[in-house]
């Protein structure tokens, strides 16, 4: 019979647990203190309510998140599977070469940071999950591609995993919107509903990408990021 110290395989903690355990606001990598240009957006009138904010959200799914992250995940996973390090730092050095501010690179490169310190924080607990990532050698791990790597230990499918990250980003966006227009829990939980319904086929567009696909052309958000590194007043890093 299986005990609460139980350290053999069949006590791990199942795909499912960890995919809610990285999707959790919990997860101390300080995702919650990013807006990701929403709130440069609200300063500039492109967002005031509720339906403006959903809509915001849903384009930077699509056309951020799908074309970029997402792929890079779904291309890191079997890479740390096969302990692919060189394709490993083929999609890290993506990620830093393609963020278009200062501001986005460097929360891409402070959460990966985190979760990297975060999986050291579990010591035995974390069944070995430092030591697999630090024998990638990143010199400077990004949020991505280290989330993949913690994610590619799940044993769950690509697809769940980007599920989860996916929604992992909505729920911290909804979160920035509630704070800064501001809006009400009514208000974030309906934005979530529709994040929610458009996050399969982000994910599913993210799968299908190859390498020569993937992109991180957002001008408008660079503008509004830029904008934010010198913004008066503000309650996100970014």
């Amino acid at each position: 019979m299986a005990t609460a110290t139980d350290t053999t395989p069949e006590a791990a903690t199942p795909g499912l647990l960890r995919l809610l355990w990285l999707a959790s606001p919990a997860l101390p990598v300080g995702g919650f203190s990013y807006s990701e240009g929403l709130e440069a957006a609200i300063e500039a009138g492109w967002v005031n309510n509720e339906a403006t904010a959903a809509q915001w959200l849903i384009d930077q799914l699509h056309l951020g998140q799908a074309r970029s992250d997402l792929a890079v995940v779904a291309q890191a996973l079997p890479a740390w599977a096969h302990a692919d390090h060189a394709r490993l730092h083929q999609l890290n050095d993506w990620v830093l070469h393609t963020r278009e501010t200062q501001e986005l690179r460097l929360q891409a490169e402070q959460m990966g940071r985190s979760l990297l310190e975060w999986a050291r924080s579990l010591g035995p607990l974390g069944e070995g999950l430092h030591d697999a990532l630090q024998a990638a050698a990143l010199p400077q791990p990004t949020w991505p591609v280290a989330w993949a790597g913690v994610a590619a230990r799940s044993g769950a499918s690509p697809r769940d995993c980007l599920h989860s990250l996916a929604f992992a980003w909505a729920e911290n966006g909804v979160q920035a919107a509630i704070k800064a227009v501001p809006l009400g829990q009514g208000s974030g939980q309906r934005m979530l509903a529709q994040l929610a319904r458009e996050i399969p086929a982000a994910v599913a567009h993210a799968l299908g990408l190859r390498d020569d696909q993937r992109q991180a052309f957002t001008p408008g958000l660079a503008i509004l990021s830029a904008r934010h590194e010198t913004q008066y007043s503000r309650l996100f890093r970014s």
